[in-house]
C-alpha cells in the first residue's frame, strides 16, 4: 500500500471544495423571498451566516490528510465532525428562529435564520462521506475496499435520513399531548387501552381489538396466498397446463391494479346492491345482506390481490432450482412424490418464508382494501389513517399504533429468519443449469388444480367487472353501454393552439408515470447494491445493517406518509410540495422487495465466482458489475417491475405529499369513488391496467428472465408473470 491516497479521494476533495465555494447552499425546496442563492462561501461573508465558517476549518485539515502523506485517521476525524456541524447547525437554525426553546433561552438578542439546505449542502455532505469511505478504507476497513465501504455509508446515510428520521418525528408524538407537551402518561394508556388488545370477541361476543384484528387477518391472507402462490407455480413450471398465458396474466393482473380498486369491483359484484347478489335473491327469493363488509371481504380483496406476489415469489425460486438435481433423483430410480419431497422442497423453503412474510406485512400495512370494504371492521392501517385524518386528529395514537404495528411486522421477519436457518441453498454454479425440470406427481397436481381454479374464477369475475364497469351506466343497476366515464376522463380536444388533452385524468396519469419512472431505476440500484452487501460481504454491523434495511417495508404506508410531513416541511430538509419527496417515498417504501429478491438470487450463485474473479485482480465493484449481475437479471428485473408497479399503484405513502402540482393517479381514482363517481373511477383503472401490462412487456424484453443455460419447460416462455421474480 502506497504513502498517498488514490485519485478518487482528491477528486472528491476538489468536489467538497467546489460545494462551497460554486453551489448554492440553500433552497432545495424553493428559497425564500429575500435570500439570495448564494454558496456557502458567500453566506457565510457577506450573508452574516457566521455558522458556516467551520464548514472551512474542518475542511482544511481534510485536505492536508489527503494532499501529501496520506493521514487516514484524520481524514475520518475531520471529515466526521464537519458533518456533524453541518446537521447540527441545521437543526439548531431554522427558518424562523432557533430550533428549540432551550436554545432560544441561552441565546439572547434576535434568533438568526436560514432556509432548508440545496444542492450546495448535499454535494458536500456526499463528498465528506466519501471521504470518510477513503480514510476508512485505508485503515483496513472491509479489506481496504472503497466501494464496499462507501457502499455501506451511503447506504446507511440514505436509510438514516429518509427511513429513521421521518420514523423518530413521528414517534416522538407518541409522548405527546395535542398541545405539543411531553405526557408519557398519555403514551401508556394509549398502548394498553382496551381498543388495541381487547379480547371481548373470544369471551363475551363484542369486539376483539385492532392488533388481534390484524394480526388473525393477516395470518390468514399470509397462509392462503403462499398456497395459491406455490399452486401456480408449480402448475406453470411443472405441468404441461394449456393457457399457460392466461395463467400467468390473471395471476399478475391483482399487482398491477389500485388494491382499492379490488374492493370496489367486490362491492359492485357482491354488495348489497351487486350485481351477484341481486341475481341470487332473485332467482333463490333471498334476503339481500352486507355479508361482504368486514373481515370476510378484507380477506377476499387481501388475498386477490397479494397472491400474485406469493405466485412471483415462488417463479423466482423454483426457476433457481437446478433441473439436473431432480434428474439425478429420477435417475436413483426416486418417484416423482419423492423427488419432490427430497430435492423440490428444500429448494424453495426461502421462497415459501419469503412469500408469507411479504404478503403478512403486505396485510398488515394495507389500509386501501379495509378502508373500501372494511365496514365497521378495525385494523391497524385504517385506525392509524383516522387517527391523523379523522376529527380527533390525534397524532400520539397513531404514533402508538404503528409502534404495535411495527413491533408485529418486526417479529415476523425474526420467524422467517429462524425457520429459514443457516443452510446453504446454492444451486448455480458457472456452467449454468442444463435439464428439464419434473413434472409433479399426480395428486399434488390435483391439489395444485383445487386450489388455483377457483381464484381464477373469482379474478376473471372481478377483473371483468373493472374492464366492463367504466362503460356502462353503472354496473349491475343500469347496464347501457356508454363511453361517458371514459370521455371524462380521457377526452382529447382541438382547440385554437391544436390538439391538447382536456381529459380531467391526464394530468394525473402523466405525473404519476413520470415520477414512477424516476423512482424505479434508483429503487432497483439500491436494493441489489444491498442484497449484494448482506450476502457477499462480511462487515461489523451486518445485523444491524440488515436490520435498518427492511425497516421501510415494516413500516405502513399512512405512518409513512405522515412523518414524511412533519421530517421534510421545514428545514433543514424542507422537501414537501415537490415531486422528489415522492418519488424519495416510493424508492425507500419499495427498496427491500429488491433486496429480498436479490438475496434469494445471490443464494443461488455459487461463492467461487466471486472468488475467481477477485483472484484474478478484478475489484468488488467490477465483480459486481461483470459477474454477478448478468446472473441476477432476475433479481433486477423483480426491483425494477414491482418498484414501478407499486409507484404507480400507492395510495397510503402519498396520499398526504400529493399537491395540486404533483397529483397522482390513485388519489384521483379515491376522490372519484368518495363522491361516489364509479364509473370514472373503475375506467381509469382499467386504462391503468393496459398501460402497465404494456410497460411490463417492455421490461421483459429488455432485461431478460432466465438463468443463463437452462432450459424451460413447454409453455414457460410463454409467462410473462415469470419476468417479476420475487424473493
Amino acid at each position: 500500500m502506497t504513502d498517498v491516497f488514490p485519485r478518487a479521494a482528491k477528486i472528491w476533495l476538489i468536489v467538497a471544495w467546489a460545494a462551497l465555494f460554486a453551489l448554492p447552499w440553500y433552497g432545495l425546496g424553493g428559497i425564500p423571498r429575500g435570500v439570495p442563492p448564494w454558496p456557502a462561501a458567500v453566506q457565510a461573508v457577506w450573508g452574516g451566516r457566521i455558522w458556516l465558517i467551520p464548514l472551512f476549518l474542518g475542511l482544511l485539515p481534510a485536505t492536508w490528510a489527503v494532499v501529501g502523506r496520506a493521514r487516514p485517521r484524520l481524514l475520518v476525524a475531520a471529515a466526521t465532525a464537519t458533518i456533524v456541524w453541518t446537521l447540527v447547525e441545521g437543526f439548531a437554525i431554522i427558518h424562523d428562529g432557533w430550533g428549540s426553546d432551550a436554545l432560544a433561552g441561552w441565546f439572547a438578542g434576535p434568533a438568526p435564520t436560514q432556509p432548508a439546505l440545496g444542492w450546495g449542502a448535499l454535494v458536500f455532505l456526499a463528498a465528506m462521506l466519501m471521504l470518510i469511505a477513503n480514510g476508512l478504507a485505508r485503515q483496513g476497513v472491509c479489506r481496504g475496499d472503497v466501494f464496499v465501504t462507501g457502499a455501506i455509508l451511503v447506504v446507511v446515510s440514505l436509510i438514516a435520513l429518509f427511513v429513521i428520521y421521518p420514523a423518530l418525528c413521528i414517534f416522538v408524538s407518541a409522548v405527546k399531548d395535542n398541545e405539543g407537551g411531553f405526557a408519557p402518561e398519555l403514551f401508556t394508556a394509549k398502548l394498553l387501552g382496551r381498543p388495541i388488545w381487547s379480547l371481548d370477541c373470544l369471551v363475551g361476543g363484542g369486539a376483539c381489538g385492532t392488533a388481534w384484528n390484524t394480526v388473525a387477518v393477516a395470518t390468514v391472507v399470509g397462509v392462503v396466498t403462499t398456497l395459491l402462490g406455490l399452486a401456480f407455480a408449480l402448475l406453470a413450471l411443472r405441468t404441461r397446463v394449456p393457457m399457460k398465458p392466461l395463467i400467468g396474466l390473471l395471476s399478475v393482473l391483482p399487482i398491477i391494479t389500485p388494491p382499492f380498486v379490488i374492493g370496489l369491483a367486490l362491492i359492485l359484484l357482491f354488495g348489497r346492491s351487486g350485481a351477484v347478489t341481486i341475481f341470487v335473491a332473485d332467482l333463490f327469493d333471498l334476503p339481500r345482506t352486507r355479508w361482504i363488509y368486514g373481515v370476510t371481504g378484507i380477506t377476499i380483496a387481501q388475498v386477490l390481490a397479494f397472491t400474485p406476489i406469493s405466485f412471483l415469489v415462488m417463479i423466482g425460486v423454483l426457476q433457481g432450482v437446478a433441473p439436473s438435481l431432480e434428474e439425478a433423483a429420477e435417475t436413483l430410480r426416486a418417484g416423482r412424490w419423492r423427488t419432490f419431497r427430497t430435492i423440490t422442497w428444500p429448494l424453495i423453503r426461502p421462497g415459501l418464508a419469503n412469500a408469507f412474510l411479504i404478503a403478512f406485512i403486505e396485510s398488515m400495512a394495507d389500509f386501501a382494501n379495509p378502508l373500501m370494504i372494511g365496514g365497521n371492521f378495525t385494523v391497524l392501517s385504517t385506525d392509524i389513517f383516522f387517527a391523523v385524518v379523522g376529527t380527533t386528529h390525534d397524532q400520539g395514537r397513531a404514533a402508538v399504533l404503528a409502534i404495535v404495528l411495527l413491533t408485529f411486522t418486526l417479529t415476523a421477519f425474526q420467524a422467517q429468519r429462524a425457520w429459514v436457518g443457516r443452510r446453504g441453498y446454492a444451486t448455480m454454479g458457472g456452467k449454468g443449469a442444463a435439464g428439464r425440470a419434473t413434472e409433479l406427481p399426480g395428486t399434488l397436481k390435483a391439489l395444485c388444480y383445487g386450489l388455483a381454479l377457483p381464484y381464477l374464477a373469482l379474478t376473471v369475475a372481478v377483473y371483468g367487472t373493472i374492464m366492463v364497469g367504466g362503460f356502462v351506466e353503472s354496473v349491475g343497476r343500469d347496464n347501457t353501454p356508454t363511453l361517458r366515464h371514459l370521455v371524462t376522463a380521457f377526452s382529447i380536444e382541438k382547440g385554437v393552439g391544436g390538439w391538447f388533452l382536456s381529459g380531467s385524468a391526464w394530468n394525473s396519469l402523466l405525473t404519476t408515470f413520470e415520477i414512477a419512472l424516476i423512482a424505479m431505476p434508483f429503487t432497483a440500484a439500491i436494493g441489489i447494491v444491498v442484497a449484494w452487501l448482506l450476502d457477499r460481504q462480511r462487515f461489523a454491523g451486518r445485523q444491524a445493517f440488515e436490520f435498518l434495511a427492511m425497516m421501510s417495508f415494516a413500516i405502513p404506508g399512512t405512518v409513512i406518509g405522515v412523518s414524511y410531513i412533519l421530517a421534510f416541511n421545514v428545514p433543514p430538509f424542507a422537501l414537501t410540495g415537490t415531486g422528489a419527496i415522492i418519488a424519495i417515498a416510493f424508492a425507500f417504501r419499495n427498496m427491500p422487495v429488491g433486496i429480498r429478491a436479490g438475496i434469494a438470487n445471490l443464494a443461488q450463485i455459487d461463492r467461487s465466482l466471486d472468488e475467481a474473479s477477485l483472484t484474478l485482480g478484478a475489484r468488488s465493484l467490477r465483480t459486481l458489475v461483470l459477474v454477478l449481475l448478468p446472473l441476477m437479471r432476475p433479481a433486477v428485473t423483480t426491483a425494477l417491475v414491482y418498484s414501478f408497479v407499486r409507484a404507480v399503484t400507492a395510495v397510503s405513502a402519498v396520499i398526504f405529499l400529493v399537491t395540486g402540482e404533483y397529483q397522482l393517479a390513485t388519489v384521483y381514482i379515491v376522490g372519484r369513488a368518495d363522491v361516489g363517481d364509479y364509473g370514472v373511477a373503475i375506467v381509469y383503472s382499467a386504462m391503468m391496467i393496459v398501460l402497465m401490462l404494456s410497460i411490463l412487456l417492455v421490461i421483459r424484453l429488455g432485461v431478460g428472465l432466465h438463468r443463463p443455460g437452462a432450459r424451460p419447460v413447454r409453455g414457460e416462455a410463454a409467462l410473462p408473470s415469470a419476468t417479476m421474480v420475487q424473493p
